[in-house]
């Protein structure tokens, strides 16, 4: 598939453009001596996945959150997005639908983002230490950054990366591993390839999301709509843990911030973005399948801005 760029600034009428050709596929190679390497779990191995669709009967708005200093305006077309990090393989199976109507919410443009195994982002890496160092410098008072440890650039906004609007920060360079945009398909489920993210001071483990609706597909990508859901997804203690034992991320030596510990997640489960995991217990390394049903409202706009997270309400309808 192709790739894309656009102005990392616009929530609404965002242009979303083709500039490079993409769609390499990745081999899946052994793992061994406790080293995940560069590979996706098998559909037939022994944790497979299942998407939570058919065991929910209630649904609820997903809760919002903030977008973070390091969005980058959908700008890679893919569902593959590991391009060349090391770290246990992780599907990431997404079914979006309508939390009032409960039905699929097709064509829709998912953004997904996170840090690669040691708490870097793409984009962002001169501001990103991953093992260790000060938080940045205009983090509130006893809030979590939700940014890499490192110090923020020169005239960066106030308030803190963390919290409110997020304190978006414009790309220092040109790498963009570990992001990408799908389409959902008419049953409102996207997949994404990538790895098990790993953690930075302040944060504990997470991915980045954001539904784009009302737009169109062209063929220069997504173009105009506006964003209707921007999210967090969550892991639990038990499988990060397990991932602190693997390397790349057994070499962290960053102070981890728990899942209870956590000031972004509002502690209120799947409503909150806390995924389903399958995986080996015995040998994590050998993958993870993680799945969510979110309930947005395509009606509305939470572009990462809201001045607060938004508890979930709920939905009384069942979804296939």
């Amino acid at each position: 598939m192709t790739g894309i760029q656009g102005p990392a600034h616009k929530r609404n009428m965002t242009r979303r453009k083709v500039v490079v050709a993409g769609g390499a596929a990745v081999a899946v190679a052994s793992v061994g001596g406790g080293i995940a390497v560069n590979a996706f779990a098998s559909e037939t191995s022994d944790s497979s996945t299942s998407s939570d669709a058919s065991t929910e009967t209630c649904y609820k708005l997903t809760s919002e959150t903030t977008e973070g200093p390091y969005y980058i305006d959908a700008d890679k077309l893919r569902q593959d997005i590991t391009e060349d990090k090391e770290g246990i393989p992780l599907t990431l199976t997404l079914k979006v639908i309508d939390s009032e109507t409960c039905k699929p919410v097709k064509n829709a443009a998912v953004d997904v983002w996170h840090c690669d195994a040691l708490g870097i982002y793409s984009g962002y890496e001169s501001l990103s230490t991953g093992a260790g160092g000060a938080a940045p410098t205009d983090a509130p008072s006893g809030m979590p950054s939700d940014a890499p440890t490192g110090e923020p650039p020169s005239g960066a906004p106030s308030g803190g990366p963390g919290g409110g609007g997020g304190g978006h920060q414009e790309p220092t360079d040109d790498e963009r591993y570990l992001r990408g945009t799908w389409k959902t398909d008419k049953s409102g489920h996207v997949t994404f390839k990538t790895i098990f993210p790993g953690w930075y001071q302040g944060r504990c483990v997470h991915i980045h999301v954001k539904v784009h609706v009302d737009g169109e597909w062209t063929d220069a990508g997504y173009e105009g709509g506006h964003t209707c859901h921007t999210g967090q997804f969550f892991f639990s203690e038990e499988s990060v843990l397990a991932s602190a034992e693997v390397e790349p991320y057994s070499t962290s030596t960053t102070t981890r911030t728990t899942l209870t510990e956590d000031t972004i997640y509002d502690q209120s489960g799947t409503t909150g973005g806390l995924l389903k995991l399958t995986y080996n217990k015995k040998n994590i390394a050998k993958g993870v399948h993680a799945s969510i049903t979110m309930g947005v409202d395509p009606d509305e706009t939470h572009d990462g801005t809201d001045d607060a997270v938004q508890p979930g309400a709920s939905a009384s309808a069942s979804a296939s």
